[in-house]
């Protein structure tokens, strides 16, 4: 299991794909001009997001897997702990974004972001 980790194999990991994930979401929600600040804000999130779940995820790696269930289960706790830390920063920016989009932004926006996972 652990060789299905290998760098050279992390192409489903979120993080590796934040910039196009970015990209994608301003090129569908047509951001404007006037809302391109609050775009920004919310992408930065995202991008800072992304950096400390490849940080977390790479820390692990290096310290493998913990054999004990105490020690699995502070692994699984430190985990959730920066992933709640990531959403809580990222939180304001979103609303701030989502205030400024349009109804039509609204829908498309609540229809590609799957939920909080989402904001990696």
């Amino acid at each position: 299991m652990m060789g299905m980790m290998q760098p050279r194999d992390r192409m489903g990991m979120p993080f590796d794909h934040c910039e196009g994930r970015i990209a994608y979401l301003k090129a569908e929600l047509q951001i404007t001009d006037a809302q391109t600040p609050a775009w920004n804000a919310f992408a930065n999130s995202m991008r800072s997001g992304a950096r400390t779940m490849k940080s977390a995820h790479e820390e692990m790696m290096k310290s493998g897997m913990p054999t004990t269930m105490p020690a699995r289960m502070g692994a699984a706790h430190k985990m959730m702990s920066s992933r709640l830390g990531m959403m809580d920063r990222t939180a304001p920016n979103m609303k701030a974004l989502y205030t400024v989009l349009s109804p039509a932004q609204r829908k498309s926006f609540d229809e590609m972001m799957p939920g909080p996972m989402g904001m990696m």
